[in-house]
């Protein structure tokens, strides 16, 4: 087997988390708008509803894990997923953005069944592709590259929705109902999904295999996860990150809408663009930044400090974003640009960092799950977006939001408070617990070598 990570491969490597990251944009920023302004749903109901859905969803992960290292094909134990399950995946983005004629209880249940078909989907083809980054390459450096490009693709993939989604619904409003422009503008972001993953699964290889004399054991398998130390603290500023950015994701349309006023909107050649999609899309664009820099910061202060400062930087810049009045744009987006800029930077980071996870259990037990260490981690993750999504959502219901009214001053103060305070609480807990991950890059290229070692007496 050709050992040598081309170009080529990265590249395709990164057309899966575009996929999944268009989706990811959808779910964070438009959907929960969709629900409560066009839909017709209230937000505490949608904040409940996400919640009870992400449970269910967040226990599926390690299952898939631990089908995705029980499997065995032509094309390896994860590629083949990212086949399988690309046309449902894209299926069921058109269906939850489907608004049926029911009333409220019946568009409330509606709501429930696709919002758990369309997880239990990202769920299937996303497990298996996070997990591949532990298998197509043995070599720490290939694994910073591979999830540097995997980021870069995925703000990408995040640019393109955040730049078109608003632009198509309004396109397609002028032809159809409001409610089908959103079905058919889902239905052109599945499509290029379904095409990225594709690629995906055509352009990449598996390389690293469980060790031969491994058996399947479970029990055994959870029983190492328990003591992987780094894996824990991985897991802590995993979710605390994933709610300081879902947070401040569910609710800047609400800002620009209610607070700021996106009737107003900026010119650029001959295409009108919101407020909200000129933020979005800065945003965007430097958490791109951000990711590119990942790897030559790190290589020079390390994985861990470098995590551990963007955070620092990312929760104090967010307080100030509290006392810039509905005028102050210019600030608004300098202070959205760096915040961006720091969120983005510790994402490929996170990712390596969990392959690393998963060579220390290895080293420690000889024994080698990439799946369940990954779909854990895809779990965690998941689990801070869930408790981010609904805190969003119960916190617009508890200041007292109504959809498409003028709101009270404590909604337009609470709307503030989740747009600074609340996220950087939690990017505050992100970097105080990084101060207890203990892989330094040195030991790293010492578990490395060892292994290395066992593969070649193998």
């Amino acid at each position: 087997m050709n050992d040598k990570v081309t170009l080529r491969e990265k590249i395709g490597y990164g057309f899966g988390d575009a996929a999944s990251s268009m989706f990811w944009k959808v779910f964070s920023i438009f959907l929960p708008i969709f629900y409560t302004d066009v839909f017709g749903i209230s937000a505490a109901a949608v904040g409940t509803m996400l919640l009870v859905t992400r449970i269910w969803d967040t226990a599926n992960d390690p299952i898939m894990g631990i089908i995705g290292d029980r499997t065995n094909s032509k094309w390896g134990k994860f590629r083949p997923y990212l086949l399988w399950i690309s046309v449902p995946f894209g299926l069921a983005g058109v269906l939850m953005f489907t608004t049926p004629d029911l009333g409220v209880t019946g568009k409330l249940i509606y709501a429930y069944i696709t919002y758990t078909i369309m997880m239990m989907a990202y769920t299937a083809i996303n497990v298996p592709y996070a997990s591949m980054l532990g298998v197509m390459s043995p070599k720490s450096n290939d694994r910073t590259s591979f999830a540097s490009y995997r980021m870069v693709f995925a703000f990408a993939g995040s640019i393109l929705v955040v730049a078109t989604y608003q632009p198509m619904v309004d396109y397609f409003k002028g032809i159809v109902t409001e409610q089908t422009s959103y079905q058919l503008t889902m239905f052109v972001v599945g499509l290029v999904a379904v095409l990225f993953f594709v690629l995906t699964f055509s352009w990449t290889r598996e390389r690293i295999s469980p060790p031969k004399d491994q058996q399947n054991n479970l029990k055994e398998d959870l029983k190492n996860l328990g003591k992987n130390i780094p894996w824990f603290v991985l897991l802590g500023a995993g979710v605390a990150t994933l709610i300081f950015n879902s947070v401040r994701d569910g609710v800047a349309l609400y800002y620009f809408k209610y607070f700021v006023g996106d009737e107003s909107v900026v010119e650029w050649t001959a295409t009108t663009i919101s407020y909200s999609t000129a933020y979005l899309f800065l945003g965007q664009t430097t958490n791109m930044i951000g990711v590119m820099m990942a790897k030559p910061v790190s290589a020079i202060i390390g994985k861990r400090k470098t995590f551990m400062y963007a955070m620092f930087i990312a929760a104090a810049l967010s307080g100030v974003f509290y006392y810039i009045d509905k005028d102050g744009l210019v600030m608004m987006y300098v202070l959205q640009a760096l915040i961006s800029f720091c969120a983005g930077i510790i994402f490929p980071l996170l990712w390596s960092m969990y392959a690393d996870s998963a060579d220390y259990s290895q080293w420690k037990t000889g024994r080698r799950a990439t799946g369940l260490v990954f779909s854990a981690s895809s779990m965690t993750q998941k689990l801070g977006w869930t408790i981010g999504g609904s805190v969003t959502l119960w916190l617009l219901s508890y200041y007292g939001f109504e959809a498409n009214v003028e709101q009270s001053a404590e909604t337009l103060d609470g709307i503030k408070y989740m747009m600074s305070y609340f996220p950087g609480i939690a990017a505050l807990i992100s970097g105080l617990v990084m101060i207890f991950y203990q892989l330094s890059d040195d030991k790293m290229e010492v578990i490395i070598s060892d292994l290395d070692k066992r593969r070649s007496e193998e």
